[in-house]
């Protein structure tokens, strides 16, 4: 058990800005779910539409291309879905799973991508991914500019945060499930884990006074 926590714990985590644009916002729900079952975990979501100004500030990197008026204008005509999800490789995960630019050609060389499933063409290519981790935080600090930048705990920190705060107690209820094995395991262990937990504050029987009577 605690070789696996911290095989876990050292596995690098980032997060990465995600966009549901406006030609795939119907199957939202659709994709949303094949996030969640590549592995990804979804820390923050919200609908919106966004400014042409703000359009312009999360493609900056195209300024001055000739598809960047018509881009800006597509991705602010309708809400978009946008999140922030994480994962180990979160930015490298997403850009391969959203496949090519050009929605056309993603069918014909990357089929099962999110681009060649929901896109059209090269601009109506129904979802966006940051290409690199500094400009995933750049763009999310735009749509979730109260969204806190604290790195996820990972390697030896998390290790010594798991041996020092969780590992003792957890590894205790586990071995007591093991001994009782309930029918509901899982219930039981989440009941164990809060009546036996450390942090649970003490009440002194000195400072408990017996009601008067009346």
């Amino acid at each position: 058990m605690m070789e696996q926590a911290q095989c876990a714990a050292e596995v690098y985590v980032e997060r990465t800005l995600a966009l549901i644009k406006p030609d795939a916002i119907e199957n939202a729900n659709e994709i949303e779910e094949i996030i969640l079952r590549s592995g990804f975990t979804i820390l923050q979501r919200r609908k919106v539409v966004l400014s042409p100004e703000l359009c312009s500030d999360i493609y900056a990197a195209h300024y001055g291309k000739m598809f960047f008026p018509s881009l800006t204008a597509f991705m602010s005509s309708g809400p978009t879905v946008a999140m922030i999800i994480a994962r180990h490789q979160a930015v490298a995960y997403w850009r391969e799973l959203i496949g090519p630019a050009d929605s056309v050609k993603a069918k014909e060389t990357h089929p099962g991508s999110l681009r060649a499933l929901y896109g059209t063409d090269e601009l109506r290519n129904a979802v966006h991914g940051s290409e690199t981790t500094s400009a995933a935080e750049r763009e999310i600090r735009f749509i979730f500019p109260d969204a806190t930048a604290d790195p996820i705990p990972s390697g030896q920190d998390a290790v010594t945060y798991l041996s020092k705060f969780v590992n003792p107690t957890l590894l205790s209820g586990l071995s007591e499930l093991c001994k009782r094995k309930p029918t509901d395991p899982i219930t039981w262990l989440a009941s164990w884990l809060i009546a036996n937990n450390p942090n649970k504050p003490k009440i002194r029987e000195d400072l408990i006074k017996e009601p008067e009577n009346l």
